[in-house]
């Protein structure tokens, strides 16, 4: 493909363009440009950058990050317009196709970093996901092979490729490419500025309805939109539409218990469902787990989609065994949204949602459980735990076993957790004085 860059307009100029160029997106219903950046270090922290009209200082930290020796390339995924969450669904999915293809042939040797963009508004919908790809050989294959990428994609709403250079100055600067054709022709340059971190992150708009969901109805409106390519997201729904709206909980206690690897949480459920002649439920519940590992390997708006309905699925099966006796539930709705803001909030733990943020909040519509217990496990006595497990994990579980960051921030979500909050339960001793621990704690909150 030819490379075609556009002589410099005069700066007056530009800026009216591209003000023209905001104004005609924002009526038309597409999503502007975003000008702002957030950029996913390896210690976890956040490296926050804007694209200025005008020149100004280059952070010493952007420069090592963007400018030489070596290249840094943006790609990221717009949102096509349009209203609901299709765009969102389409955005995801091809991200994570994207994340598949740059792990392969001579794009693999970049170094990757999760990159996001946003709007300086922070509006919901305005995030917009992408990867920051660092060639410290600064190989021209890829560019091409970034290049190849991008025409292959014949989604509406094309991913957006920009590289990083740094001029005689030493000021970096941002070109953005855009297919037109066979041709790759440069629409935009602008210059890279460090920018303050904002006060919450970035993401935080977006994560309700497309990670976190409020209700029924939101979770089940993503799943709709997969049933043309994913068969099962129509058994799902069938399932979910046969159970009632409007269920309440019976006169006998509901218990959830959570908790994370290794801290023998399926031990824990069975033991107390046996002492309290309870019946034992399970997140998902059986009917929909034989497809987990189909959802699983969906994106994140997908797969806690999936994870979301089958707690009212479960809850249905509450409201009838409650009725008739106790009820343990292995895993409930803490588990779902935990997972989903701990894999989608980027950077360390001090990025997460504030205590008492309307994302840990129950869903108004999900029956609740009298009480939640939340078994921890100190760490000597996990790594003695995780010693010789053969057991089958999810690419979540796997995580929170390899990445220690990634622990302490689903360790810290759960804990934010409120009505109902999460009562934590040391089960690093035997099976039976977490048991007997479990039980009093039961009894002492007059349940």
């Amino acid at each position: 493909m030819a490379l075609v860059s556009r002589p410099r307009a005069p700066l007056w100029l530009g800026r009216l363009s591209r003000r023209l160029c905001e104004r005609h997106r924002a009526c038309s219903g597409t999503m502007v440009r975003p000008r702002r950046f957030a950029v996913e270090m390896p210690d976890c922290s956040l490296t926050h950058f804007v694209l200025g009209d005008t020149a100004g200082h280059t952070d010493p930290r952007l420069a090592a990050l963007l400018g030489p020796p070596g290249r840094s390339y943006a790609l990221w995924v717009p949102l096509a317009s349009g209203t609901g969450c299709g765009p969102r669904v389409q955005a995801a999915r091809m991200h994570q196709r994207l994340l598949l293809q740059l792990r392969r042939g001579p794009l693999q040797r970049c170094q990757l970093n999760k990159l996001l963009g946003y709007g300086p508004g922070d509006q919901d919908g305005e995030a917009q996901h992408g990867f920051l790809l660092r060639d410290p050989g600064d190989h021209p294959d890829t560019r091409s092979a970034l290049l190849q990428l991008l025409g292959s994609c014949q989604e509406e709403a094309h991913p957006q490729l920009a590289e990083f250079q740094a001029d005689s100055q030493g000021l970096l600067w941002q070109r953005l490419w855009e297919l037109q054709g066979d041709r790759q022709v440069q629409v935009d340059r602008a210059c890279v500025l460090p920018a303050p971190e904002p006060h919450l992150h970035p993401l935080l708009p977006d994560l309700l309805n497309s990670a976190v969901f409020q209700d029924r109805d939101a979770a089940r409106a993503v799943l709709e939109e997969c049933t043309s390519f994913i068969p099962e997201a129509q058994a799902v729904l069938d399932l979910v539409d046969q159970c009632p709206r409007e269920i309440q909980k019976g006169k006998f206690q509901v218990i959830a218990i959570e908790g994370l690897d290794a801290t023998g949480k399926s031990t824990v459920t069975q033991s107390v469902s046996q002492s309290l002649n309870a019946v034992l439920l399970q997140s998902p519940p059986p009917c929909i787990g034989r497809w987990r590992k189909i959802f699983d390997e969906e994106p994140t708006i997908i797969r806690r989609a999936f994870y979301s309905l089958g707690n009212y699925l479960v809850a249905s099966e509450i409201a009838k065994e409650s009725a008739k006796s106790p009820v343990i539930v292995d895993r409930y709705w803490h588990s779902t949204a935990t997972y989903a803001i701990a894999t989608e909030v980027s950077g360390g733990p001090q990025h997460l949602p504030p205590a008492q943020h309307p994302v840990y909040q129950w869903p108004r519509d999900l029956l609740k459980p009298d009480l939640v217990l939340l078994l921890t496990v100190n760490p000597e006595e996990r790594v003695r735990r995780l010693q010789g497990r053969g057991l089958e994990k999810t690419k979540e579980e796997a995580e929170l076993e390899a990445n220690n960051v990634f622990r302490q921030k689903v360790e810290m979500t759960y804990q934010r957790m409120e009505n109902p909050s999460c009562h934590l339960v040391d089960a690093s001793p035997s099976r039976e004085t977490v048991l007997q621990k479990v039980l009093k704690l039961i009894q002492s909150t007059g349940h």
